[in-house]
């Protein structure tokens, strides 16, 4: 099973033996806690072998989304990926901002901004990449840990975003000593980008509150910013990795 699927299971289990103990003093039958169990750990096995543990990522972003600034925070995170994406030239096929959105359009997770990366994934697997595409790619991915710490002071999203930048680096062969100084550099890249470009950047979010299309997204961006060729200064546009 899934983490998250562990983690309601527990979580349930807890709950229930509470129920039991409890029963007696609220006058509950044994009954209820035992079909309770039985209903929540069929559930469970059947998110976890027919749904890939979706059903519980699902279900706790939808309780997640109870809270306005947690559903705040998610917009502005991906607004951040969207902007900065289409300032540095990689085309966005698309968007969503929660679980739900993201189980509907066939999307891991609990959902994001989707990049036509065929270019990225062709260069990675001769194991050979430009020093420009790395570095546009690694502000990208920083971009909604910039924009969530230019909003709220902290970021609380993004593992995901680390993950994919350190994975990539990985591969490339890079040392673990470089994954933290590429980290730093590349949120500051992307907080730059969308300092440059805030009126844009808060015009995209409230687009994309609005669920507006990704290429009304685009037209309302218009083309802006420093462009595709100016990022990757410092690894040297036309060297290879």
């Amino acid at each position: 099973m899934s983490q998250i699927t562990l983690n309601l299971v527990a979580i349930s289990i807890f709950l229930i033996t509470m129920s039991s103990l409890l029963g007696p003093f609220i006058h509950l039958s044994p009954v209820v806690p035992a079909l309770t169990t039985f209903a929540i750990l069929g559930m469970a096995t059947f998110d976890s072998f027919s749904l890939q543990g979706k059903g519980g990522t699902i279900f706790l972003d939808w309780i997640a989304g109870f809270s306005s600034e947690h559903r705040d925070r998610i917009v502005h995170h991906e607004a951040g990926h969207f902007l900065v994406a289409h300032l540095l030239g990689i085309p966005v096929s698309g968007y969503t901002l929660s679980a739900w959105e993201a189980w509907k359009q066939g999307q891991p997770g609990q959902g994001g901004v989707s990049f036509d990366d065929s270019e990225l994934a062709s260069q990675l697997e001769v194991g050979k990449i430009s020093a420009q595409m790395l570095d546009r790619y690694c502000t990208v991915w920083m971009a909604g840990i910039a924009a969530e710490t230019l909003v709220f002071n902290n970021a609380e999203g993004g593992s995901d975003d680390k993950n994919k930048l350190i994975g990539v680096l990985t591969i490339l062969g890079f040392s673990e000593s470089v994954y933290q100084q590429k980290l730093r550099f590349h949120t500051l890249q992307a907080k730059t980008l969308l300092e440059e470009n805030w009126p844009s950047y808060e015009a995209l979010v409230n687009a994309m509150r609005q669920r507006t299309s990704v290429e009304d997204c685009h037209a309302e961006l218009g083309v802006g910013g420093r462009g595709a060729g100016e990022a990757g200064e410092a690894g040297g546009a036309g060297d290879n990795i």
